[in-house]
């Protein structure tokens, strides 16, 4: 899979072909060569933020250590899926993926600033 940023009317040309029913997800990650899982990221950022959670973001989001220790203990809790970690509004699920591995390997949960990235 290419890891080019989609433009915005790609991706609402996606979400709308699924919420209208013309295509299933399998045929739209088909078509366009997108995972289901970035797809269904993009329905849950449209149906929650409308055409601005479809936008790529200019700047890094910050979250706290506290937050990001308890989305993964959530998730490895089993009681919750990636999607449901969702409350915490963090931006994507490969966040949490990453959160999770580092937590996983004995790692720090470190608070991150632009800067310093």
């Amino acid at each position: 899979m290419s890891k080019r940023a989609r433009p915005l009317e790609e991706k609402m040309k996606i979400v709308k072909a699924f919420k209208n029913g013309t295509h299933t997800i399998s045929e739209l990650e088909f078509i366009y060569h997108v995972r289901n899982v970035r797809i269904y990221e993009w329905i849950y950022k449209y149906d929650k933020y409308g055409v601005d959670g479809l936008k790529e973001s200019s700047t890094w989001n910050k979250y706290s250590k506290e937050l990001k220790l308890q989305a993964v203990k959530d998730y490895l809790s089993g009681e919750f899926s990636l999607r449901d970690v969702r409350k915490y509004e963090i931006s994507s699920d490969s966040v949490l993926r990453q959160w999770i591995k580092r937590y996983n390997g004995h790692r720090e949960l470190k608070v991150y600033f632009a800067s310093e990235k």
